[in-house]
């Protein structure tokens, strides 16, 4: 064999090597068929109710203030007093406003003598004019002279009732009775009309205040003045209430619904109506809402369901090819660990619960079998 003839052959079998090594690189590994478990659904009967962390307010809860301005220079009361209709709440310095009244009594008996000046003047040239020694023209200037002074009497009383009034507004009285639940200005300020001093919660109905998402709040709406439609507990705090410890639990209807949701929650303020029950401004409790029973819903572990292109997804398995695709499901709430599914699944699909995260879709899979344990010797 001549010395060029075996290096021909011996460069065409390092290409053939190559070439080979090349299409065994650029092939890809088949993957893995993974062993996952998996549940057949049946349909089945959800009977839940859902609970919110409540406070209970007054159904009147009035910040008041004074109405007129001046310096703040008593307030008996504080948070958590107790007052009566009646009761003084606070007082600002009332020295300009008595200085005030007096000024206007003042004015008032000024125009009242100008006032009687008036009539007396008129009454005498009415008399002159009956005897025919002065002309009607004078006489009507008298009758109006007259007016006049009739009108500013009239604006004087006026005035002088209003500032009345407003000596009398420098003390701030509760209107009714009730519990100090803040104070927002102490003694010493100087406040303008209107400028709120404290609130008061006023003693009558309590209501029972929690949020809800706004998926929930058309199905509160819905409840508005129904009897019965809410049950309320409440103890030493709401947790022990839920944990079953001592407490009284009332029913409750809804009776107000926020027409808008809160700016920063992004969730709607929602009224109960407890009526007179015996409950402590403040306290908390736990309100139920008892969820109608719902036949024909399926029920999956919360494994089952994953997130997945904005969606609730689930990996439906298909017995004939013993592969996995995803499957978008409608997901209606959860029951302890399991998640209730409304729509996108049938009775009788099977699902992947175990390993979700690790298929993609059309991977071939196979049925989880547990290890056989073993034999003793």
């Amino acid at each position: 064999m001549s010395p060029v003839w075996k290096a021909g052959l011996y460069t065409g079998l390092w290409l053939s090597a190559a070439v080979l090594a090349g299409c065994s690189r650029n092939q890809d590994a088949p993957e893995p068929v993974r062993s996952v478990r998996t549940v057949k659904l049946e349909a089945t009967t959800v009977n839940s109710a859902v609970d919110y962390a409540a406070e209970v307010r007054a159904r009147v809860e009035s910040r008041l203030s004074f109405r007129v301005a001046g310096k703040m220079v008593t307030r008996p009361v504080s948070i958590g007093d107790t007052v009566k209709p009646g009761q003084v709440l606070a007082s600002l310095d009332p020295q300009d406003l008595r200085l005030g009244q007096e000024a206007s009594r003042s004015q008032t008996q000024a125009a009242r003598v100008n006032h009687d000046q008036a009539a007396g003047d008129y009454k005498r040239f009415k008399d002159l004019r009956d005897q025919g020694f002065i002309s009607a023209a004078e006489l009507e200037r008298r009758e109006n002279t007259l007016k006049a002074a009739k009108a500013q009497l009239d604006q004087a009383v006026a005035l002088a009732g209003v500032q009345s009034n407003q000596a009398r507004y420098s003390t701030l009285v509760a209107e009714a009775g009730g519990v100090v639940t803040a104070v927002e200005a102490e003694p010493g300020a100087v406040l303008n009309a209107g400028t709120p001093v404290l609130r008061l919660a006023q003693d009558g109905p309590r209501d029972a205040v929690f949020a809800v998402p706004e998926d929930q709040a058309a199905a509160l709406r819905g409840l508005i003045g129904k009897p019965d439609s809410l049950r309320v507990r409440w103890g030493t705090a709401a947790a022990s209430a839920r944990a079953g410890a001592a407490g009284t639990t009332v029913s409750a209807s809804v009776r107000e619904v926020a027409g808008a949701a809160d700016p920063v929650t992004r969730t709607f303020l929602v009224k109960a109506d407890l009526g007179t029950a015996p409950v402590q401004l403040g306290q908390s409790a736990t309100v139920t809402l008892n969820l109608q029973s719902a036949a024909g819903v399926l029920k999956l572990p919360l494994a089952a369901v994953f997130e997945a292109q904005g969606k609730s997804q689930v990996w439906m398995l298909d017995p004939g090819s013993m592969t996995v695709n995803m499957k978008p499901v409608q997901v209606g709430g959860a029951e302890g660990n399991q998640v209730v599914v409304v729509g996108g699944l049938a009775p009788g699909s099977e699902i992947v619960t175990a390993g979700v995260h690790v298929l993609t879709p059309g991977q071939k899979v196979a049925r989880f079998q547990p290890a056989a344990p073993a034999t003793p010797r």
